[in-house]
């Protein structure tokens, strides 16, 4: 009886310190943004018919009174386009973004901002981690985003989409900054039933 009191012992003792503890809240959370904006809620109250246009998800870092652009982020270096993982963007449909056609499916979102205009990459690399393993071989498309000045400082970095009649603008924000790059759809949404 004793031996099996200490064999339970033994292993509760490794299943409670096995266990694996919850990490602390991320200094730069994840997020995610829809096209159509609100998107979740539309589809939850029976007003979303299809699948969304796009979808972008991405880690939120915040300026905490740093320099950011020509600071922590170098001016014609890649950047993973917030913190953490890189940022993911999926479209649902197929759309063109500067006047390249992109195919409907889930890519890797990278930066190279440079003082007067932002190159955005589209990579078929997945699941990454930052930029460390950046392969430019699995670049889908490159296109350029104009930049403006913000006239209020934005803390928390920031990405949603803005329709226009063409498509959608998808929008970048993190402190003085405004980055703009359209996205047009290519083909019929309307098509792609759930």
């Amino acid at each position: 009886m004793k031996s099996l009191f200490s064999i339970i012992l033994f292993f509760g003792f490794f299943y409670t310190y096995g266990q694996q503890k919850p990490t602390e809240l991320d200094k730069s959370p994840m997020d995610m943004s829809y096209w159509p904006a609100n998107y979740p809620l539309l589809k939850m109250s029976g007003k979303a018919k299809a699948f969304p246009i796009a979808r972008v998800i991405y880690g939120r870092p915040l300026k905490n009174g740093r320099a950011i652009f020509g600071g922590i982020v170098k001016y014609n270096e890649l950047w993973r386009l917030g913190a953490n993982e890189a940022t993911e963007i999926e479209f649902f449909s197929n759309v063109k973004i500067g006047g390249k056609s992109l195919v409907k499916g889930r890519y890797t979102v990278y930066c190279i901002p440079h003082e007067n205009k932002w190159t955005l990459i589209i990579s078929k690399d997945n699941y990454v981690w930052g930029s460390f393993t950046y392969d430019s071989k699995k670049d889908i498309l490159r296109a350029d985003a104009d930049i403006d000045r913000n006239t209020e400082t934005v803390e928390a970095f920031t990405i949603y989409f803005e329709e226009t009649k063409t498509g959608a603008n998808m929008i970048i924000l993190w402190d003085d900054i405004r980055a703009v790059l359209p996205i047009s759809l290519s083909g019929n949404p309307s098509s792609i039933n759930n």
